[in-house]
């Protein structure tokens, strides 16, 4: 038991780790919470207030820190355990709700993917969730983003109730998506919802 407390400490340690804040802090020189409208410190605005090089280098990071403290765990740990829920959802509960910044913590959505491609060989929670992503922005086109984000997490746990059968695995895809759904409902600003349907040239 001392080994799962010790992975989900690793990952909520590691979770707390806003690199999209730090990185254009000390390569840049700017606060990109200070600059952008959400003060989200996201990979998003990374990208748009630091540039692609600096973009894909907190991309790569936020996913890394998802990534190795789970898949290090499924290593080590069994998965089939219930507390192996609490190791996945660690290091998206610590960007969401970062040791030192408790309360200005991210929307942990490339963590989350991080903690899901750590369950690799098995990849199909991470495809469900890109495929949701991929349906609410490209085919059923949703707006604003966070509500975008919102249903998909949404459709991710349904999904996955249905779909995977380890009931410690699903447990941890659920509190992913509360951790999600409830950072994104902190940082909700009033925009009209609009929802369409992708429309083929003709």
């Amino acid at each position: 038991m001392q080994q799962y407390y010790f992975f989900i400490l690793l990952g909520y340690l590691s979770g707390s780790i806003l690199f999209a804040r730090l990185i254009p802090k000390y390569c840049c020189g700017i606060d990109i919470c200070a600059l952008s409208r959400d003060k989200n410190p996201g990979v998003f605005n990374a990208f748009e207030h630091a540039g692609p090089g600096i973009g894909i280098l907190v991309l790569c990071l936020e996913l890394a820190k998802g990534f190795f403290p789970v898949h290090f765990a499924l290593n080590i740990l069994d998965p089939g355990q219930r507390m192996f829920a609490l190791v996945l959802a660690a290091p998206v509960f610590g960007h969401a709700f970062p040791l030192f910044h408790f309360r200005e913590g991210g929307k942990s959505i490339a963590v989350s993917f991080g903690c899901l491609l750590g369950l690799f060989p098995d990849l199909r929670p991470v495809l469900t969730l890109a495929m949701f992503y991929l349906l609410f922005s490209l085919i059923i086109i949703i707006e604003p983003h966070l509500v975008r984000s919102i249903v998909t997490y949404v459709c991710l746990s349904l999904a996955s109730v249905r779909s995977f059968s380890l009931p410690s695995i699903v447990l941890g895809i659920l509190l992913i998506s509360l951790i999600v759904i409830v950072r994104h409902m902190l940082k909700a600003e009033k925009e009209p919802v609009s929802i369409r349907l992708l429309r083929r040239n003709r």
